[in-house]
């Protein structure tokens, strides 16, 4: 396969004015365990390091408050921008990862090149009744580099994004007959999706995003995959809900969306898609205020395949060897089933947690407020759920009765030590109950007030959190 047009290879660590560098943890090949430097290893800085599981948006607020932090986010979100790419393209989902790429550029002021990359990576296509017209013509202003968001951007780094983004529409020209919609793109999605198409692999993009940008971001994909991923929820009543949008924020469909979603595959022998959507799904976090309420209550999450079979991914090699160098285990406030669950309904990650030497704490920072997945849910709910899923077995059950293949159960202690929650928040906490489950609750206050006057975390009150959560205070 030929390189992007203008791909500028040594681009990505030059820049025409400094930039600070960020520094990451040596890590041992054969163990993944930091290694010394200078003679002290990294426990002995007296920061502690985090492992963060979360979504794209509902950790982006508290982020600064993990200094040393892993953060494994899912590919399942087929929302958004996302929607269209993997529409078109296939390809697992990154509208999250690049959410989380974009919150941890490193702050600068106005008019630096951080600045420039950040608005630009950050920046939005034309939405609305004439959007596809207009948001064709920017997209063109952009990609031919005459475009005003390239101001204050280093022509080597110009010429690195704008190269893959003309491999991006390469690609989107090879499939004409799909009509791709830029109404709503983000240039950042774009960017990230063309250099994981090019590579074949979304880590390798990933590293490609934090190198343009100086990000300080360790970002894991749950998944490793160069396929379309697809969860799939079942309620307490049978039904089943197919794709994230249709558990968390579901928008109009039609009666058999279900089975044309899973029987319209796309025979693309370029890039194999799956699903019949036509156009991008386009939501707003504020959606997720008004929801129609589910049917019954979700019973469980797994992911499933282009048949509609139940299937148990494997989790990356690095999300795994994190939780056994890291010494805080996170659960972040968002969305529990579509966001927090992905991640965890993965073979071997409930004996990694359970099971980690290095773990000194696993935290929930509990929602502030319940949504459409998690309607009546108490505190201990959500950790009643976090257990269940990871108790969960993602295998063939063995044959014999020897002691490896005994099934283990956890109690939800293994999984959750603390639970973080907001004075004031709506979500019922039951301090003593929480207690019975070998879980502590530490409450924080926040001066972040929502818009229906319900608190809402900050990177202050995360911190706080933490300080008594490390501290043993």
């Amino acid at each position: 396969m030929a390189p992007p047009h203008n791909v500028n290879r040594d681009a990505a660590l030059t820049a025409a004015d400094p930039l600070p560098q960020a520094q990451r943890p040596q890590l041992d090949i054969a163990t993944k365990r930091p290694i010394e430097s200078h003679g002290k290893t990294l426990a002995s800085t007296g920061v502690p390091s985090y492992l963060v599981i979360s979504g794209g948006t509902g950790c982006n607020a508290i982020c600064a408050a993990f200094v040393r932090a892993c953060y494994v986010l899912p590919v399942s979100d087929d929302g958004g921008s996302s929607s269209e790419i993997i529409r078109v393209l296939g390809g697992p989902s990154i509208g999250d990862i690049r959410s989380r790429l974009v919150r941890l550029i490193p702050p600068a002021p106005p008019g630096t090149t951080l600045e420039a990359l950040r608005t630009l990576l950050a920046h939005r296509l034309p939405s609305g009744i004439d959007g596809e017209q207009a948001a064709r013509a920017e997209w063109r202003s952009i990609v031919e580099g005459k475009s005003t968001l390239w101001v204050g951007i280093p022509e080597d780094r110009k010429e690195m994004i704008r190269g893959f983004l003309v491999y991006f529409e390469s690609e989107i020209l090879r499939r004409a007959h799909k009509n791709f919609s830029f109404v709503n793109g983000s240039i950042g999605n774009f960017l990230l999706a063309a250099a994981q198409s090019f590579f074949r692999s979304l880590p390798s993009a990933i590293f490609l995003f934090s190198s343009i940008t100086n990000s300080q971001a360790n970002i894991v994909p749950a998944i490793a995959t160069n396929h379309t991923v697809t969860i799939a929820a079942e309620l307490m009543d049978g039904t089943r809900l197919v794709g994230q949008c249709e558990i968390s924020h579901p928008v109009a469909r039609p009666p058999s969306y279900e089975d044309e979603y899973l029987s319209s595959l796309s025979f693309d022998t370029i890039s194999p898609t799956v699903g019949s959507q036509t156009q991008n799904i386009l939501f707003s976090v504020e959606s997720k205020d008004s929801y129609e309420r589910l049917r019954a209550p979700i019973s469980r999450l797994y992911y499933i395949n282009a048949y509609g079979h139940e299937i148990h991914p494997v989790p990356t090699l690095e999300y795994i060897s994190g939780l056994d160098s890291n010494e805080v285990l996170v659960y972040s406030c968002g969305s529990l089933w579509t966001s927090i669950i992905p991640c965890l309904a993965l073979r071997g990650v409930a004996s990694a947690i359970a099971s980690s030497r290095s773990l000194r704490a696993k935290v929930l920072f509990l929602n502030s407020k319940n949504d459409r997945e998690t309607e009546g849910y108490t505190a201990v709910n959500y950790i009643q759920a976090i257990a269940r899923t990871l108790n969960e077995r993602y295998q063939k059950d063995p044959y014999g009765l020897g002691p490896d293949n005994a099934a283990t159960t956890y109690p939800i202690s293994a999984f959750v030590t603390h639970i973080v929650h907001l004075r004031g928040c709506a979500v019922h906490v039951d301090v003593t109950l929480a207690a019975e489950h070998g879980v502590r609750c530490i409450e924080v206050e926040s001066d972040t007030k929502g818009a229906d006057g319900i608190p809402l975390y900050d990177s202050a009150c995360a911190q706080k959190a933490m300080e008594q959560i490390i501290g043993g205070k």
